[in-house]
């Protein structure tokens, strides 16, 4: 979901409690959940960094509430850099969430530091199903052994926001930016577009004499950073095309960042720089890629299918939203990568039973459809998925540029190993050591010996 997840709107702190409601509830659910008596429920504190799926999550935690009169959730809600601050922090202090949102890009270390609770014994003892979530979801919150710290909650995959009157006045269609194609040669069809829709400030295209690459109005391409050892909105859905990964396997002892192919990818991307198609690094360090792709100041942005509500409720005389598949590559298919979301325990809990019973609501499809219906994000769970293509869909907005990766079975696993901490830190700088030009692709093997370093 990045979920790379700096989005206009993460933004807000939000604190709800919802009190259990009284006597006349199902009982308590969960591993020895007795619960607790009416007048004396047990409080289960909640945090999650997306406003936007707030509201849906504050509706199932009433409806667990009532459910389950013997627990209350305090949800809290923080934008994506204090909320990780907060659950880091907090595991140190002792006093953090009972179940939190969480990211594959951070539970390894927390797992491997004992910080959040196996599942499996609460799992087998209360018979939960999981096969009802999409293919692979489940897999993401396994531990090497094999042990589960998470049920899926939503997943999410990449593809192309794009602003529909750009295209047009370009003399582009939509049935053009849905079949886009790619190589880091050439760049492909995908080039010939980014070329095409920008606009240099005396209205000049870049595909037309006399453009200027240095003073660009608008933008064929945004950069939303550098993206460090993911790529996740950035990269990674071309690489993919390649047949390349950052790892060869979901908690593999080694990456790739030295493969020529992917040398050739950040080549070709940061061309787009030289040629005035794309902003420089310190262009578009500390500003919104949504904001400037409703403000006019870029064509074309890919990102996450999170960010789906919020670009398409943006619309205005001058913006219309519309979305296209991520290039086809050499591979002769088009790629995402996968990601999805789950709830972990922090082993902190002084209440594993209740937090147990929540999690395991969260991961239902009780809760998932409400989610699913609010039309904001993916559930896991399939029908959860279902119901919110169709309220997508009943808002006008086709997301099969979204789902067509999981029906196609074109996506490649956001990456997971330990060390992931140090291994974005080592690789972090170097990737914007490149993007902004004062570094080359050829520092990229000298980084993939210290990543595969900290394994040895």
């Amino acid at each position: 979901m990045k979920k790379s997840m700096m989005t206009p709107a993460l933004i807000a702190l939000a604190a709800v409690s919802l009190a259990a409601c009284s006597s006349d509830g199902d009982e308590t659910a969960g591993q020895g959940g007795d619960g607790a008596s009416d007048g004396d429920a047990a409080t289960i504190s909640y945090g999650l960094w997306d406003s936007n799926q707030l509201p849906a999550y504050e509706q199932c935690a009433a409806d667990f509430a009532a459910a389950n009169p013997g627990y209350q959730v305090d949800i809290e809600q923080i934008g994506w850099d204090d909320y990780w601050t907060k659950v880091t922090t907090g595991f140190v202090s002792g006093e953090n969430y009972d179940v939190f949102t969480s990211h594959v890009a951070y539970y390894p270390e927390f797992q491997k530091n004992g910080q959040v609770l196996p599942l499996d014994g609460y799992i087998e003892a209360d018979g939960v199903d999981m096969s009802i979530y999409q293919e692979g979801l489940v897999e993401l919150w396994q531990d090497p052994e094999g042990i589960q710290y998470g049920l899926p909650k939503d997943f999410d995959t990449i593809a192309l926001f794009y602003n529909a009157q750009a295209v047009e006045a370009a003399g582009l269609t939509a049935e053009d930016m849905s079949s886009l194609t790619w190589n880091p040669e050439d760049g492909g069809t995908y080039e010939d577009v980014i070329a095409r829709l920008t606009i240099d400030t005396n209205g000049v295209r870049g595909d037309e004499e006399g453009f200027d690459p240095t003073s660009v109005e608008t933008y064929g391409l945004w950069m939303e950073g550098a993206g460090g050892a993911d790529g996740q909105t950035q990269w990674s859905f071309l690489t993919a095309t390649l047949g390349w990964t950052q790892t060869d396997e979901p908690w593999g002892t080694s990456y790739n960042f030295d493969d020529p192919a992917f040398a050739e990818t950040i080549d070709w991307w940061y061309s787009l720089v030289d040629k005035g198609y794309m902003p420089t690094f310190a262009a578009q360090e500390g500003i919104s890629w949504a904001d400037q792709l409703i403000a006019g100041k870029a064509a074309m942005v890919p990102n996450g299918s999170w960010m789906t509500g919020y670009v398409f409720g943006s619309e205005s005389d001058t913006f219309t939203p519309a979305v296209a598949a991520t290039p086809v590559g050499p591979n002769g298919q088009n790629a995402s990568m996968l990601n999805g979301l789950a709830d972990n325990i922090a082993a902190s809990t002084d209440n594993p039973d209740a937090a147990w019973a929540w999690v395991k609501y969260l991961g239902s499809p009780e809760c998932q459809n409400v989610v699913g219906e609010a039309g904001v994000v993916f559930p896991a769970i399939v029908e959860a998925t279902d119901r919110a293509v169709a309220a997508f869909e009943a808002n006008g907005v086709d997301v099969t540029a979204f789902t067509q990766h999981v029906d196609n079975g074109t996506t490649v696993l956001f990456p997971i190993t330990d060390f992931k901490s140090d291994v974005n830190a080592i690789m972090g700088p170097v990737m914007e050591s490149i993007m902004s030009g004062s570094g080359g692709t050829d520092t990229l093997p000298a980084a993939n010996d210290s990543v595969n370093a900290l394994f040895e």
